[in-house]
C-alpha cells in the first residue's frame, strides 16, 4: 500500500508502516529526524501521487484551544484562517482513506467533530494528551496495551501530564508534536490492511 504521512518530520508513523511492508513516505517543511523516505517541501507537491492512505498532522499552532487566548489576534491577522483553509484542503484530498490528527481545536467547530479522541495511555504510554482523529474510510483506532490512568491530583497524575508542563523553549513544539510510538504502531497495524468502514465524508 502507498502511504503518505503529511506534516511529519519525526518519521515515526512512516517507519511503522515501512516495517510492515508498505511503501510509505513522510513529508514536511522540515528535514526528517531519522533517515527514511521523506520529501522536504510543500505537501501539495506530492499530494497527487496516487496514494492509498494519507495520515495528516497539520500544524496546530493557530488552531489548538490551548492557545485560545490568542485567537482574536490570529483571526485578525489571518493566521487562523490560513491554517483552517489548509485543513479543509487536506480533508478534500483525492485519497481513498484519510486520517487527520490534531489536538482539541477549532477544527471541531468550523468543520465537524472528530470521529475519535484518543490518549497516549491507551497505547502503552504513561502520558496524557488528548488527540482528535478525523477519519475517512478508516475504522476507529482500537487501544493496544492500554494502561490505567493514575488518580487525579496524585504525583503520578502530574508526571503523566508532562506534555502540558513543558517549559517554553525553541524545541518545545518539536517535543509536543512527535507521534507516540504506540499510536504509530497501532495506525500501521490497524490501518495497513484492506478492511475499511463505510465512507465518512469530511466536508465542511
Amino acid at each position: 500500500m502507498r502511504v503518505l504521512i503529511g506534516c511529519e518530520y519525526s518519521g515515526r508513523v512512516r517507519d511503522a508502516f515501512i516495517a510492515r511492508g508498505h511503501n510509505a513516505m513522510s513529508c514536511d517543511l522540515h528535514e526528517t529526524e531519522v533517515p527514511g523516505p521523506h520529501y522536504q517541501g510543500d505537501l501539495r507537491d506530492v499530494l497527487y501521487a496516487n496514494w492509498d492512505l494519507a495520515i495528516f498532522h497539520p500544524d496546530c499552532t493557530h488552531l489548538s484551544v490551548s492557545g485560545a487566548r490568542h485567537f482574536t489576534e490570529k483571526r485578525m491577522d489571518g493566521r487562523q484562517q490560513k491554517a483552517l483553509s489548509f485543513v479543509g484542503f487536506l480533508m478534500q484530498a483525492p485519497i481513498p482513506r484519510i486520517a487527520i490528527e490534531n489536538p482539541v481545536s477549532i477544527i471541531s467547530t468550523v468543520f465537524r467533530r472528530p470521529e475519535q479522541i484518543i490518549q497516549p495511555y491507551q497505547f502503552g504510554h504513561e502520558e496524557f494528551k488528548a488527540t482528535c482523529l478525523w477519519l475517512k474510510n478508516l475504522p476507529l483506532l482500537q487501544p493496544e496495551g492500554e494502561l490505567d490512568p493514575p488518580p487525579r491530583g496524585s504525583e503520578e497524575f502530574k508526571a503523566w501530564s508532562i506534555v502540558h508542563r513543558m517549559p517554553p523553549g525553541p524545541d518545545r513544539w518539536k517535543d509536543r508534536s512527535r507521534t507516540y510510538t504506540g499510536i504509530a504502531e497501532a495506525m500501521a497495524d490497524q490501518w495497513g490492511g484492506e478492511t475499511v468502514c463505510p465512507q465518512l465524508e469530511l466536508t465542511a
